[in-house]
């Protein structure tokens, strides 16, 4: 019998997954999990083990710890998955925001010492864009593109995250999204919410920090990558190695296309889509795009374990 091969997508969580004790079961149970978050500690000069293992909350939402921390435990989260399960094949990887760099490392573009490294400032970059300026982000849900769209024209604000339909995150200054909420509910949303973050990420507000990672990136060498990664930016398949570091810099201030990403791979006969890294957000976001594909999850030792039984042949 002809066994038909499922065209498996990884993809790897963003800032706002993060949660006080992730990857810490891993590394109590996987000497090899251990050594990753040992590794990173030395390759950053701090104990980032310790803030993603213990917190304090606060500290472990800044910016500047929560995105290498998530990049780490993705990354970790491919490396025990692919020891788990050797005979995996993948054929494309995704990121939302901060984990197109996890998506890239784990297709060989960049080492996890530069990705690592790369995260790590970036999150400090845009951590100083927040603290010089006054932003702040909002979820609209309940409307489409063309309403939002029309909500940001009239109160200034700009659509950061289109996760999923019916979800579309949005950025600008407090007032341009207290604005932005108001007209929301006027226009029928069903909730608008303000998000517990730092400022306005992939807004103009962030200028200042695409200027400084471009500047890191021109001293990063990327490789060529094994499998396609989707770029945040234009929802198709990254492509020569100043591309990415180009498109790695537009990111910042340019909304995420998710939805249209996600819709690509779909397309392109994509069933299986495993997600790397703290919590089941993106998971969330393809079953209300495809509810036929196969979610699965690694962000613990149980999930894991999950996703391990449901890979493996009966």
């Amino acid at each position: 019998m002809l066994m038909t091969h499922t065209k498996t997508a990884l993809v790897f969580a963003g800032q706002g997954a993060q949660k006080t004790g992730m990857g810490k079961d891993w590394a109590e149970q996987f000497p090899e999990a251990r050594a990753w978050f040992d590794r990173a500690n030395e390759a950053l000069g701090y104990d980032l083990a310790r803030i993603c293992f213990e917190g304090p909350e606060d500290q472990l939402a800044k910016t500047e710890h929560a995105q290498p921390g998530i990049f780490l435990v993705g990354w970790i989260a491919f490396e025990l998955l692919r020891k788990r399960v050797p005979a995996l094949e993948w054929d494309a990887a995704a990121g939302l925001s901060l984990g197109e760099f996890t998506a890239i490392a784990a297709a060989g573009g960049m080492t996890f010492e530069d990705g690592l490294r790369l995260v790590r400032e970036r999150g400090r970059f845009m951590q100083e864009a927040c603290e010089s300026t006054r932003g702040a982000m909002a979820v609209l849900l309940g409307l489409d593109e063309a309403q939002t769209l029309d909500i940001c024209a009239v109160t200034g604000a700009q659509p950061a995250n289109y996760n999923c339909p019916g979800q579309i995150v949005i950025s600008g200054s407090v007032e341009q999204i207290q604005a932005a909420c108001e007209l929301g509910k006027q226009r029928g949303a069903k909730k608008t919410a303000t998000l517990p973050v730092a400022g306005a990420y992939h807004s103009p507000l962030m200028a200042s920090a695409q200027v400084k990672l471009r500047a890191l990136l021109e001293q990063v060498s990327f490789a060529p990558l094994r499998v396609p990664v989707i770029s945040n930016v234009t929802a198709q398949p990254h492509g020569t190695a100043e591309e990415i570091a180009a498109r790695l810099v537009d990111q910042v201030t340019a909304p995420v296309r998710w939805e249209a990403s996600m819709r690509y791979l779909l397309r392109q006969g994509f069933s299986r889509f495993i997600e790397l890294g703290p919590g089941a957000a993106l998971s969330g976001f393809m079953k209300r795009m495809d509810p036929n594909a196969q979610r699965l999850q690694v962000s613990d030792a149980a999930s894991l374990e999950a996703t391990v039984a449901a890979l493996s042949p009966a």
